[in-house]
């Protein structure tokens, strides 16, 4: 290339994530380049050549640099495109027998497809070679000697060559990413916005408590060390550029180079990342040394919970970190706790730094018990975030007198199921702190009950206020949370905090891990999703109810396997069972059937059910239900589990029972099932199926959790029915007296 033509003004267009634009912009003044319209996740900028592969080697915050060919105006047919790519000179940008990739971004009313976009551009290139006697390039979508980029939006076309050739965000040092992390120019972004490189000339310390990977910590190194972030970078799209000139780019990677090597030894300020995840940090160690700065972080294992101020940094720092969001709900839980001794030790470790907390969920943040000064919108992939920058206040407690609070990983390992020496409780809101009493209230009302009976699962809250619409459940050392999906009318934000105050106070009121607590949201079931897998971890263990033994799982589905409401109904059967053949409709899990099997006595005093018939049209329950009759050494052979559509059985089935019991759900709609199920509309039908397989003298038990369930006349006349549902709410289901409905059913002439 001429000397001429290095030294041309030049149109380039500089690609990034939405909402960086403005960053961007000063960043590419400050190498040189003139910013001349602001475009959504990009700018166009004027530069010399040299200005244009400073970007490319220099840029945090780019994901590509694109050298301008051509920008035209009412772009809307494939003719128009294809003619624009043919005018344009291609000797100069493509060698011969060079391979060609084209990247189409938009589309227009006759350009759907962004394949057929990129071809009609391919088209119009081929032309042009042609036209000037040089052969057709190959194409070679992976890695091509030149890539072309081209973007259509309202008619208006960009198209140039891709100087940078893959994007910018991978500079070449993170081969283990671990999980969920940063893209490295999202990490630069938000470093810039906390003021990290004037905090870094005046050599303040960093910390990233929640480290990874290690991308913010190896970021903040590249800026403090004035180091190119592209420096290792082995290959860029501007080398397959026939218009590329070497000696140039050499120049500049030579002039970085110096700076790197001064920087390393000039850096005044000390980094610091740190993880409670080995794998994390060995990847982290990894990360910096391809980043060529593995002496100037420290990299050390630790909880948030014990974070401390490292030795010698005296005088304020930048604290900042990208904890997890909680995408799923079934992650708050830990979150809510995780967030609060972020903000407990920022505030007694780190007095007068200032905390940059880049999160997913806003509410999550001020579990901090901190308020930001300023918040700035980022996108991290499809998910809307914030950059919340925290002002942390002095305080009149000395880092060196303050002893560091035991993480809920410690007590692990020290044996203690406690939280309450968390140093949050203190800073609970009124909401929560009335939440917190009202369990307590609830504890000390089934204290009695709970001692005598020897339960160790049981429902200790049920949307009591109605401000806290939950569900708390007890499964021994566990705890299982169901929020009830609130109405449209109900403020969803407001909604959001209530339960993060609940999640707040769970731990300490009923000293229990957070990692022990289990989250889900409740929703009318249906026959789509009454079944359906809500994750997939098979965490499963055992629980004792009287002499069962039953495995439940608080995590993978909807229920648990185990309905805490119809324990008093399962005694019932137990105590009904002995000699008795039994009958499980619907059976779910077979709790039922493995409290008749064993009877009132257990095993080896009263006996219980001769032989049994637990039906049902989930394979993934009559699983869970052999499991838990193998759990209690129940003869499978005289104990059967059949798979099978419970109207069709009962239509089928030639054999009669002394027992039945009878528990459909309100309503199914499952495409395994013959015709949907109404309980109220078809409860009678149904009644009238089992009653026909209820031998002489035998009772069935039927029961539902339909809230306003009325027993047609008709079945009030046909058989002797006693309602018993007062009878069948332990101490800890009294609340809801309408929560289930219970009645014995018999044959008129055995009454």
């Amino acid at each position: 290339m001429s000397e001429h033509q290095e030294n041309a003004a030049m149109t380039f267009f500089a690609t990034c994530p939405k909402g960086n634009e403005e960053l961007l912009a000063d960043e590419i003044a400050s190498l040189g380049g003139l910013a001349s319209k602001s475009t959504v996740a990009g700018i166009y900028f004027q530069g010399t050549l040299e200005v244009g592969y400073r970007a490319c080697l220099w840029s945090r915050l780019a994901n590509r640099i694109v050298l301008c060919l051509a920008r035209e105006e009412g772009i809307e047919r494939p003719a128009a495109l294809q003619e624009v790519a043919r005018r344009i000179d291609w000797t100069r940008h493509l060698a011969p027998n060079a391979s060609l990739a084209v990247d189409f971004h938009g589309h227009s009313e006759h350009i759907r497809h962004t394949r057929f976009g990129a071809q009609t551009v391919k088209d119009g290139v081929v032309d042009a070679l042609r036209e000037a006697g040089q052969e057709r390039p190959r194409v070679e979508l992976r890695q091509p000697d030149l890539r072309l980029f081209v973007h259509l939006h309202r008619g208006r076309l960009t198209l140039g060559v891709d100087l940078a050739g893959t994007s910018l965000h991978q500079r070449g040092y993170r081969r283990d990413p671990g999980h969920a992390p940063l893209k490295e120019n999202l990490a630069a972004a938000l470093l810039v916005r906390a003021g990290w490189p004037a905090r870094a000339k005046r050599g303040e310390p960093l910390i990233d408590p929640l480290c990874g990977s290690g991308t913010l910590v190896i970021e903040a190194g590249l800026m403090a060390a004035d180091i190119a972030p592209n420096l290792n970078r082995e290959r860029f799209g501007l080398h397959g550029w026939a218009g590329h000139d070497d000696a140039l780019w050499r120049e500049l990677k030579r002039e970085a180079e110096a700076r790197a090597s001064l920087g390393r030894r000039r850096i005044k300020s000390k980094l610091y990342g740190a993880d409670q995840s080995p794998q994390a940090l060995s990847a982290a160690k990894s990360n910096a040394m391809r980043a060529g700065i593995p002496a100037l972080i420290d990299f050390r294992g630790g909880t948030v919970a014990r974070l401390s101020r490292p030795e010698n940094c005296a005088g304020p720092g930048l604290m900042i970190t990208n904890p997890p969001y909680g995408e799923r709900i079934g992650e708050l839980p830990e979150l809510v706790p995780l967030y609060a001794s972020l903000g407990e030790r920022a505030q007694r470790e780190f007095p007068g730094w200032t905390l940059a907390l880049f999160t997913g969920n806003p509410e999550l943040g001020h579990r901090t018990g901190l308020r930001a000064r300023k918040q700035y919108a980022f996108k991290n992939g499809a998910l809307d975030c914030k950059l919340l920058l925290i002002d942390v206040p002095a305080n009149d407690v000395s880092a060196d007198d303050a002893e560091p609070a035991e993480s809920e990983s410690d007590q692990l390992r020290h044996g203690s199921g406690s939280t309450s020496s968390m140093e949050p409780a203190s800073r609970h809101s009124e909401g929560a702190q009335m939440f917190a009493n009202r369990l307590e209230k609830n504890r000390k009302r089934l204290k009695k009950w709970l001692k005598k009976s020897g339960e160790t699962c049981y429902r200790l809250y049920d949307a009591d206020m109605p401000e806290y619409a939950l569900a708390v459940d007890v499964y021994g050392d566990r705890v299982h949370v169901q929020e009830y999906a609130p109405p449209k009318s109900v403020n969803a934000a407001q909604a959001q905090r209530r339960l993060m105050d609940a999640l707040e106070v769970i731990p300490e009121v009923l000293e229990v891990r957070p990692d022990r607590i289990y989250l889900k949201q409740r929703e009318r079931q249906t026959g789509k999703t009454q079944y359906q897998k809500r994750d997939s971890s098979g965490e499963r263990f055992q629980v004792r109810e009287g002499n069962a033994m039953l495995w439940v799982n608080l995590r993978d589905y909807l229920d648990t396997g185990l309905f805490l409401d119809h324990r008093p109904v399962r005694r019932r059967i137990a105590e009904m069972a002995a000699g008795k053949r039994f009958l499980n409709l619907f059976c779910y899990t077979g709790t039922a059937t493995v409290q008749a099997a064993l009877g009132a006595g257990g095993r080896n005093e009263k006996g219980g059910a001769s032989d049994s018939v637990s039906v049902d049209l989930s394979n993934t329950y009559l699983e869970w239900a052999r499991d838990n009759l193998a759990l209690n050494k129940i003869d499978p052979s005289r104990h059967r589990v059949v798979r099978e559509d419970c109207f069709h059985w009962l239509q089928t089935a030639g054999s009669e029972f002394d027992l039945i019991f009878l528990d459909p759900p309100t309503f199914s709609n499952s495409k395994k099932m013959e015709e949907s199920l109404d309980i109220q509309r078809d409860h009678g039908r149904l009644l009238d199926l089992a009653m026909a397989r209820l031998a002489s003298g035998g009772t069935l038990i039927f029961s539902n959790n339909h809230r306003r369930f009325k027993l047609d006349d008709a079945v009030l006349e046909g058989y002797a029915v006693e309602d018993i549902s007062a009878q069948t709410f332990d101490p800890d289901f009294q609340r809801r007296p309408n929560l289930h409905h219970c009645f014995l059913i018999r044959h008129r002439e055995d009454t």
